[in-house]
């Protein structure tokens, strides 16, 4: 069953809100079953199973694939070049519509069960547009789980921890703004390039100090000669954080490392950043919970990010990692997995139940 679910859904990779296919292959499983189906915003789906209690538990699955061209050569690989599931999402998709089947069967249950089914994780964040439908609060949801397919820790365990386990993010872009001449009057410039390297040194020095926070510019463009100061420089990168106290205290630092900046070289530097995606924070409770009806590891933060935070800032909730062994990494096109791990993550949310 799980198998079947995965393998059809990764023969139709679809990507952000345009999940026409992956929707209505969803509904059509889960029309036949005993629960409210229904859309809460664009090609989101939900499934609501009343069984008359006064709150909700949700459980949560990411729909969207990624513009990636399949490498596996699977006899079930994407059949729309240039897409593919390569984040696992199909895998996620198929355990919920395994827990659906499950719940179809129960009499009754301790509370109301919502599967969520989110477009857009990989891109916008869908999570966002569903909480601001009113959804959690309609069904009376109090907590909330998720997992995620991870390379590189045992096949079939799960894994978790309390707190802070997937960081924070924003994109940064600062601007240096100068004034070129000939580099043999240099000194009559004002150097954006020169003004781009001490403000990456500043910045790195700083979270260098700081645990919990990452800071790394994997871009920079600048001049147009090799013989002439840099009028224009421009920094493309990422801010990681592990929790919202670091993360206000880094931004703080780049508007105030800018400002020195100018002072220093002359150059206007302008910095602008997203609001990215907060930090996942596994209530510890409900994982303390989970740890009795299921075994559950410990593990490390990452700086990988998730916007199943949002749900995590409307009610409380746990994240997991589903161990997929030596697999190549998540986004590769030649990601693939030993299907058997679905059935862990069935489990998992059976027992949560």
């Amino acid at each position: 069953m799980l198998t079947e679910y995965r393998r059809a859904l990764h023969r139709i990779p679809e990507t952000g809100w345009e999940v026409e296919k992956t929707a209505a292959y969803l509904k059509s499983v889960l029309s036949s079953l005993p629960c409210e189906v229904f859309s809460p915003v664009g090609n989101a789906v939900c499934a609501y199973f009343d069984f008359g209690k006064a709150e909700t538990v949700a459980f949560r699955s990411d729909m969207d694939a990624l513009p990636v061209t399949e490498q596996t050569g699977l006899p079930f690989a994407s059949e729309r070049p240039g897409f593919m599931h390569a984040c696992g999402h199909d895998g996620h998709m198929a355990i919920l519509l395994g827990l659906a089947q499950e719940l179809a069967k129960l009499p009754t249950a301790q509370r109301n069960v919502l599967l969520i089914f989110e477009p857009a994780e990989e891109t916008t964040g869908g999570a966002a547009a569903i909480c601001e439908t009113g959804l959690l609060q309609k069904y009376y949801v109090n907590q909330i789980y998720g997992l995620h397919l991870w390379p590189g820790v045992e096949k079939g365990k799960v894994f978790s921890r309390a707190g802070g386990l997937m960081s924070r993010s924003c994109e940064v872009s600062v601007r240096f703004t100068g004034q070129s001449t000939h580099i043999a009057r240099w000194s009559e410039g004002k150097d954006a390039l020169f003004a781009a390297v001490q403000f990456i040194q500043s910045a790195y020095d700083f979270v260098s100090g700081r645990d919990g926070c990452l800071l790394r510019f994997g871009k920079m463009q600048s001049g147009e000669v090799r013989n002439a100061v840099s009028r224009e420089t421009v920094l493309e990168g990422s801010l990681r954080c592990l929790n919202d106290a670091v993360y206000d205290e880094a931004r703080a630092m780049l508007c105030e490392l800018a400002a020195q900046v100018e002072r220093e070289t002359g150059c206007a530097v302008e910095v602008r950043r997203t609001s990215g995606y907060p930090p996942v924070t596994n209530d510890a409770a409900l994982l303390e919970e989970a740890k009795r009806r299921f075994p559950i590891a410990g593990i490390g933060p990452t700086y990988i990010t998730e916007d199943f935070s949002v749900y995590q800032r409307q009610v409380p909730g746990v994240f997991f990692f589903l161990g997929t062994g030596g697999t190549e990494l998540l986004h590769s096109p030649r990601f693939d997995f030993d299907e058997r791990v679905l059935e862990t993550g069935l489990a998992l949310f059976k027992a949560l139940l």
